[in-house]
């Protein structure tokens, strides 16, 4: 097994990456918190997703409470059906997630698609991960991964710690949709903490029990998934895992993306869109793309709601191929769901270009003859039969809980010619998920490599400019003769034009340059005696290493530009 994980991990915790969460009183697993580098290059990651679905997309970004009400999740399945099949070990006693463990030994894949009797029966004769005892007989049963909480005092009405941010969305569905006027397609982002009680998350950051999702959703009409700017990416190429390459042990198919969608490889445009977006996004935030697949869900994965379904897999050392992001087409499920549940409509008015004449049948009740009999209900009863299809007998309508039949003696039908000027839709929801941390990680590995220079081992980390915590440090070659004035008074400026520097004079240069590389500062600039003759500095290349003198006016300009990758360093003469 490769130690790049350890490497990767060590690194992280010793510079302010990645620490266990509340480590004096002993760590918990699925929890970590950001240090201060790690914090700062995960918000860099969210923006970098923002400045393509809100920036770009023009999908507004909301904020939903973590907290939601039972009724919410009654609706989305989740009280019912959000959990994973878990069995306790009979020599060691801890509780194992099923699935994974027969997955981690090597002969079955997509066991959770596996009932509970079959997991059982592939478990019998593997060592538990553990004590490496052969597991022999066990129970597998069902565990909620729903954290549950009380609102209010006295326990009154039951929460829940969302499992996911996409909820708030289609729920705030009838403001989104005025708020967008009433006018499809239209979609709204949110970016936050969702939460699931992980059985036994011993994968690091890769399965946390609280972690960040970024999701849009995007809703569209039933009937029209063209999606409006797809020539943007009709020619993307990429490699594409589908069903049938998988069915048939083949490799994945490089395709662009008109193609995928024209054979029918790619459900629609929309779902074609997303997937060569993510790619993009992906690897402009450091991710290597021969470590970058997209996997179609195979026929027993995929959701039995769902249209097409494709995960952007990145391939660890540690963990292999990682579900980092989704791409899903849910149709009409979970507004469908939310509009039972809720007695809300949940549906878009589409207008049609011409107004059309239907004839239809029209219910009117004979109210001389309703009214002694129902007295003060009459009125009640006749609007019911109005929207009622009648049959022979006549048409059964509810009073005070009881069923009741009106006979065709109570009422008229009549034929009445009425404009309609359009329908109602429910629309389908195309939804791009992205794991924050996930992808935290990924880059840290992706980005990490060690080389030798000068008979000493080099750690680096090659991250974007875009994602650094630091994106430039200004050292003085020593902290006087006013040196360190001159650092200072460009740090501010750099500083003030929205680039994240440091200042750094502590140990020699070459130490200075290591300890910038191994936490991925991309730039450096070096303040020294040729300085306060001739005003240049020397602005150094994290990756070729290589230096060069520049006018100390320019470098601000310089630095704004190589960090946001309008320049390149190698033009810099």
């Amino acid at each position: 097994m490769s130690d790049v994980y350890e490497k990767v991990m060590d690194l992280a915790k010793r510079r302010g990456f990645v620490w266990p969460t509340s480590e004096c009183y002993g760590a918990v697993a699925g929890f970590i918190d950001y240090g201060p580098l790690g914090a700062m290059m995960k918000r860099r990651i969210e923006n970098v997703w923002r400045a393509f679905y809100v920036v770009r997309e023009g999908y507004y970004e909301i904020e939903c409470p973590t907290i939601g009400q039972e009724a919410i999740y009654i609706a989305s399945g989740h009280v019912k059906g959000f959990s994973d099949k878990m069995f306790q070990c009979p020599h060691c006693k801890e509780f194992l997630r099923a699935d994974h463990v027969v997955e981690g030994a090597g002969e079955i894949v997509n066991a959770g698609t596996m009932s509970a009797e079959a997991l059982a029966e592939a478990l019998a004769p593997i060592e538990c991960p553990l004590c490496t005892k052969p597991i022999g007989t066990v129970d597998v049963f069902n565990f909620s991964l729903m954290f549950s909480t009380s609102i209010g005092p006295g326990s009154q009405r039951t929460g829940y710690l969302r499992p996911e941010t996409a909820q708030g969305i289609f729920t705030d569905f009838t403001r989104l949709l005025r708020f967008y006027r009433d006018k499809l397609p239209f979609g709204a982002v949110q970016i936050g903490k969702s939460y699931r009680n992980e059985i036994s998350p011993r994968q690091g950051m890769i399965r946390l029990r609280e972690f960040t999702q970024a999701e849009a959703e995007i809703f569209v009409h039933p009937e029209q998934k063209k999606h409006p700017h797809f020539e943007r990416y009709a020619d993307y190429t990429m490699d594409l895992l589908g069903y049938p390459e998988q069915l048939a042990c083949k490799p994945a198919v490089t395709i662009s993306m008109a193609e995928a969608v024209a054979e029918g490889r790619i459900a629609n445009e929309y779902v074609a869109y997303y997937i060569a977006l993510t790619h993009q996004m992906l690897t402009r935030l450091g991710i290597r793309p021969d470590r970058l697949r997209f996997r179609q869900h195979l026929p027993d994965e995929l959701a039995h709601y769902a249209e097409d379904c494709w995960d952007a897999e990145i391939l660890s050392d540690r963990f292999g191929w990682v579900e980092t992001v989704g791409i899903a087409d849910r149709t009409d499920y979970d507004l469908k769901a939310h509009a039972a549940q809720s007695g809300d409509s949940f549906t878009v008015f589409i207008p049609f270009d011409e107004v059309k004449r239907e004839s239809r049948r029209q219910i009117v009740a004979d109210m001389g003859a309703l009214g002694p009999r129902f007295r003060g209900k009459a009125k009640a009863v006749a609007d019911a039969i109005a929207n009622s299809t009648p049959t022979d007998e006549g048409v059964w309508v509810e009073v005070d809980g009881e069923q009741v039949l009106i006979t065709p003696d109570l009422y008229k039908v009549r034929e009445v010619e009425i404009e309609v000027r359009g329908e109602e839709v429910m629309p389908h929801v195309i939804e791009p998920s992205y794991g924050i941390d996930r992808i935290c990680y990924a880059i840290l590995e992706n980005c990490f490599d060690e080389e030798e220079v000068d008979g000493e081992i080099r750690a680096v980390l090659h991250l974007s400019p875009e994602v650094a915590p630091v994106q430039v440090a200004v050292f003085p070659l020593m902290n006087r003769d006013d040196l360190d004035t001159i650092a200072w008074d460009l740090t501010t400026t750099l500083k003030h034009l929205g680039v994240q520097a440091e200042y750094d004079d502590s140990g020699a240069i070459g130490r200075r340059y290591r300890r910038q590389d191994e936490i991925g500062t991309p730039f450096a600039v070096t303040i020294d005696y040729d300085t306060r003759e001739d005003q240049t500095v020397t602005l150094r290349d994290r990756d070729s290493m290589r230096q060069v003198r520049v006018p100390l006016g320019e470098v601000p300009e310089l630095v704004r530009r190589l960090t946001t990758r309008t320049l390149h360093f190698e033009e810099i003469s």
